[in-house]
Order: structure tokens, then C-alpha cells, then sequence
């Protein structure tokens, strides 16, 4: 059972990021995502990170909400 606080950094340290303020930041600065490219389609992830992505959101996920501010963030 998953009992992380599902918040950006936890998100960012889930994926594999380094989850800092500052690096959340620049990442979030350094990667815009079109409108029509959904979030797991970013070429930007691994395959590791996408499936993840993917997964959470198709099973509507604890982490699904963080994950729509970070798509949301990235537009």
C-alpha cells in the first residue's frame, strides 16, 4: 500500500527526478508540452517514467491529480 503524500516533489522523486524546488522549477521551465501531446507522450520521459504516467492515469491513480497539475504546469 502506497502512503507517500502525493505532492509535485513526491511525484518528482517517483519519477526518477531530482525533486528539489529549484529542479522542479528549471524542469518545469525547460520542457512546454503542446496541448495535443499527452503528458505520457512527452519525449521528454523514459519508457520507465511514461509507463508510469500512463498507468496512474488509466487506473485514475492516487497519483492522477498531481500528475494533471504537472500537465498542466507543462502547457
Amino acid at each position: 500500500m502506497d502512503t507517500s503524500q502525493h505532492n509535485m516533489t513526491n511525484l518528482f522523486m517517483q519519477l526518477g527526478l531530482d525533486n528539489e524546488p529549484d529542479a522542479i522549477e528549471r524542469f518545469i521551465s525547460r520542457h512546454k508540452l503542446p496541448g495535443h501531446v499527452a503528458l505520457a507522450d512527452a519525449p521528454f520521459w523514459s519508457q520507465a517514467q511514461a509507463s508510469f504516467i500512463r498507468e496512474s492515469l488509466k487506473e485514475d491513480a492516487d497519483w492522477a491529480e498531481i500528475i494533471d497539475e504537472l500537465s498542466t504546469q507543462l502547457r
